[in-house]
């Protein structure tokens, strides 16, 4: 074996047989899924602290700890809210920093914990099978060590892909530093983080509005971000059963279905009340990036300011509803909204349960999803109101802000940089309650051991 191949195999060796242990000593005392927060929260740290080297800012100072935690948050949690203009401001080993943080945190630490052990030729214990299963929302345990691997061709094959049709337009434009900004652009995109370079080349958080009209980069993006935004366990299904749709399980096809009615109907409604000058292709453009970025993506190729109130109010919930499970995107998810929808019209027609696509949904599924919206509409509406008394903001332009982080979106309309570090604090909650999940986050906190079997009395309650 030659002695770089060794030398990457000792690594990752050393790298196994330590993350073994600690993932042993954590799960004697943690459940999965407190070991995927504590994670989560190791990753962000350790990126806080890279962060904050001298030679990770292009002045040569370091960063403050604000900056440095609010940067690492937002790339580990795949959101793209910056206090610091990324390009102008972190030097190159910063923004590589970045764009690891963004990769491991779209793809989730676990999995990539998972992958670089399979790598390693380890075997992949039932701890870490147990937690690979939460991480990811799959059905079930069996066969997600294969699912891991497939996780990582088709993160793969997206970026590569993605960074190849990019290229021509960025080259053409920046010379070689155009195969960097495919490649960041690339991965931003697929894990739905938002995050450009384009600050020391088109203006400070100007993210992609020079490139409005072009087709090049313009439609990569979009595909990308739909393409992680879909999640991984419904292009397994499209892998194996190929265009026999109806054999399709019933959740790929709720997200296939309630993908294609989040795309098409706004759409349209920003095309018939939002952008209506300049010609047919330049308003399609605009609205197919407006609509698809807000699904937790947070690029943007138009000023956020030029929208109208009921503009604003539609990426508003765009971004809550975000993107689908399992995915590299975050908010309540598309099968949360059409659970609500499907529970809400088997009251309208009387039933005893709700149904999609001729399969029952269980009474369960219903009251998680209700809980789910609960706490995407609750908490977002606190922390603007607690934003709005201490920067003295109106309340709309700070529930964008607040719906932003917890979908972690990372669209802004420009208040994140000159907030205070209570403001800041609150975003950052936000934006890691979005990226591990509502529900994921309260059960790590209660971790009860056993189910509760007992049945109380029953008696009636009028609502609506």
């Amino acid at each position: 074996m030659p002695s770089s191949q060794l030398a990457i195999y000792n690594m990752l060796t050393v790298f196994e047989v330590r993350q073994n242990m600690v993932i042993r000593f954590l799960g004697k005392k943690l459940s999965s899924l407190q070991i995927i927060i504590v994670g989560f929260l190791g990753l962000i740290l350790i990126g806080t602290a890279l962060l904050m080297l001298p030679f990770a800012v292009k002045e040569g100072s370091s960063a403050s700890l604000e900056d440095a935690l609010f940067t690492s948050t937002s790339a580990v949690c795949v959101t793209g809210l910056v206090m610091r203009d990324t390009a102008s401001y972190w030097s190159g080993f910063g923004q590589a920093v970045i764009l690891i943080l963004i990769q491991i945190g779209g793809l989730g630490i676990v999995s990539v914990a998972a992958f670089i052990a399979m790598l390693s030729g380890r075997k992949i214990s039932l701890l870490q099978r147990s937690m690979l299963q939460d991480s990811i929302s799959a059905h079930q345990i069996g066969g997600i060590v294969k699912m891991t691997s497939f996780i990582f061709k088709i993160a793969l094959i997206a970026e590569v892909s993605g960074a190849l049709l990019m290229m021509p337009t960025f080259c053409s434009l920046y010379g070689v530093a155009g195969i960097w900004m495919s490649f960041f652009h690339s991965v931003s995109a697929f894990c739905n983080a938002g995050f450009d370079i384009m600050g020391d080349k088109t203006g400070p958080f100007s993210s992609l509005i020079s490139f409005a009209d072009k087709p090049g980069i313009v439609i990569p993006i979009c595909l990308l971000i739909i393409v992680g935004g879909i999640g991984f366990l419904t292009w397994e299904d499209i892998a194996t059963n190929k265009f026999h749709i109806r054999s399709y399980r019933m959740q790929s096809k709720v997200i296939l279905a309630t993908t294609g009615i989040l795309i098409i109907v706004p759409l349209l409604l920003l095309l018939l009340f939002e952008y209506t000058a300049g010609s047919v292709k330049d308003r399609i453009f605009l609205s197919l990036f407006q609509v698809i970025t807000p699904r937790t993506a947070g690029f943007n190729t138009a000023s956020l300011s030029s929208l109208s109130e009921t503009g604003s109010m539609l990426l508003i919930v765009l971004m809550l509803i975000g993107g689908s499970p399992g995915s590299t995107a975050g908010g309540m998810k598309t099968t949360t909204i059409a659970v609500l929808f499907a529970g809400a019209f088997s009251v309208f027609r009387r039933k005893k349960s709700a149904q999609l696509f001729g399969r029952r949904i269980e009474d369960s599924t219903i009251r998680n999803a209700v809980t789910l919206l609960l706490i995407y509409l609750l908490l977002p509406m606190i922390g603007a109101a607690v934003i709005s008394m201490t920067e003295g903001l109106p309340i709309g332009v700070c529930i964008f802000e607040t719906v932003s982080a917890i979908g972690t979106v990372g669209l802004t309309l420009g208040i994140t940089p000159s907030l205070s570090l209570v403001s800041h604090l609150i975003l950052i909650f936000f934006m890691f309650l979005g990226r591990v999940g509502g529900l994921t986050l309260i059960y790590a906190a209660i971790n009860s051991k056993s189910a509760d079997v007992s049945q109380r009395p029953v008696e009636k309650i009028i609502v609506g």
